[in-house]
């Protein structure tokens, strides 16, 4: 079907193809152009405007993607239903809910986010980018083009209890493990430095450690984190300097440092000058307690990320300096990597600014939380420990198994989950546990199915299982 429509440019501005596009976007808008509309050739409206075919084509071409207009081959170019526009977003929302290649695998190796939107946002924040000022494109990152991407940081951060916060005490890293190693290329001092972790921790700690050659040294660890008194020990033993820990959500068992611990292991650093690097990469909800750079902003460095809470495929992380020490951060980032790119730095900014990412951010701990519910229904009965804000679970496993058998058992049953072996340190002991990814990639059905067949696993240690 086809309409009369004598369109005009003459009230639009900016390149003539997007003044194209906008008239359509407007007609439809306004009701002249409906669903179902058949648009004018590519040659007859250039001739109506007085424009190039290519203009008109280039135009169509844009509208097209977006799902505003449908062409079908041989037949033309129409108005696309509502539901065909709407396809970016209903993509974005059901992505999670596709099955992966093989319906009966699941990689529960590290978490991955639910998609409730952020596809289609990213998608409309580097839209915004392309158009941003073309000299944008042509310069070296500099520390003052950049303040608007660290306030929009800081403007991020502003419900977090992270302590009084500047956005030149911020420094834009690539992820949350660049993040760690800037901060500790930044404090680790001499031929061997020594740093401290918990006896099970993040291997990303002793990665940025290896790679600036200093010593790691392993902290015992209870129900609440980190033991003071092992701390002070371990301080006296080998003169370290830093202690990098992750108090929030503990990197692999999903303990809570609470308040009262977290301020006695703060006099234990004071006494000996220690500093502090946490890593909050893994937190979603709502932070139970102070930050360490809340408690002591003299000498706690925050490592955080958007990675667990929106999407890690931007790679961006915030490293954040102690009081008077953020020049100590920027210089290393300036030396080492000069900062991030400036369309990736853009948008970030334009990303972290719309009014709509928050609530994406809590959309997707809800998803990721039925999840998690799902794991409980069907592990609950065995030693695990969970929190549905939290993208992983640990589970220590019952007598019979052994972390390393069952892991090799679960990937026999196409579930692949991750050792406890995998964050102890070399010289360090594990315990039987395993960790349990999230993975919002496939359907829930699918991961309850995963579930199952860990339960039926773990209801069948070896020496229980026929032969």
């Amino acid at each position: 079907m086809g309409t009369i429509w004598a369109p005009s440019l003459a009230n639009n501005a900016g390149p003539k193809y997007q003044r194209v596009a906008d008239t359509i976007r407007t007609a439809i808008s306004e009701g002249t152009l409906t669903v179902g509309t058949k648009l004018p050739p590519v040659r007859e409206l250039a001739y109506q405007l007085q424009i190039t075919p290519g203009t008109v084509a280039r135009a169509y071409s844009v509208l097209t993607d977006e799902g505003v207009l449908q062409a079908e081959v041989g037949r033309g170019t129409f108005v696309a239903e509502k539901q065909r526009q709407l396809q970016d977003d209903v993509w974005s929302r059901e992505l999670h809910r596709l099955e992966a290649k093989d319906p009966g695998h699941a990689s529960l190796f590290s978490p991955r986010m639910a998609d409730v939107g952020q596809v289609s946002a990213l998608r409309s924040a580097m839209q915004v980018v392309a158009k941003s000022d073309p000299y944008a494109f042509l310069n070296y990152p500099t520390r003052d083009a950049y303040r608007p991407v660290r306030q929009a940081v800081v403007d991020w951060l502003s419900d977090q209890p992270l302590g009084a916060l500047r956005e030149d005490e911020v420094i834009l890293t690539h992820g949350g493990q660049n993040g760690i190693l800037t901060v500790l290329q930044a404090l680790l001092k001499g031929p061997q430095p020594v740093m401290l972790v918990e006896d099970l921790s993040y291997a990303g700690f002793r990665r940025a450690a290896e790679l600036l050659r200093a010593r790691v040294v392993g902290v015992a660890m209870d129900e609440k984190g980190i033991v003071p008194q092992s701390l002070e020990l371990a301080i006296r033993k080998t003169g370290a300097t830093v202690l990098c820990t992750s108090p929030e959500v503990h990197n692999p068992t999903g303990l809570f440092t609470p308040l009262a611990r977290r301020k006695e292991i703060l006099e234990v650093v004071r006494r000996h000058d220690v500093q502090i690097l946490e890593d909050d990469c893994y937190r979603m909800g709502e932070a139970q307690a102070p930050s360490y750079r809340a408690l002591a902003p003299e000498l706690a460095w925050h490592v955080c990320s958007i990675s667990k809470s929106l999407t890690p495929a931007l790679r961006v992380g915030f490293a954040l300096a102690p009081s008077g020490r953020a020049q100590d951060l920027r210089r290393v980032a300036e030396y080492s990597y000069f900062g991030l790119a400036q369309p990736l730095a853009e948008l970030t900014r334009v990303f972290l600014s719309d009014p709509r990412t928050k609530g994406l951010a809590q959309e997707v701990r809800r998803e990721m939380a039925k999840y998690v519910r799902v794991a409980v229904n069907a592990l609950g009965g065995f030693d695990l420990v969970w929190n549905d804000q939290v993208p992983f679970l640990w589970l220590r496993l019952p007598a019979g198994w052994r972390s390393a058998a069952f892991t090799r058992a679960a990937e026999a049953n196409r579930v692949q989950i991750r050792s406890a072996d995998e964050f102890a340190l070399r010289d360090g002991r594990a315990p039987n546990a395993v960790r349990i990814a999230i993975n919002a990639h496939i359907s829930l059905k699918q991961f309850e199915e995963a579930m199952l067949r860990l339960r039926t696993l773990l209801d069948n240690p070896p020496e229980q299982i026929s032969v």
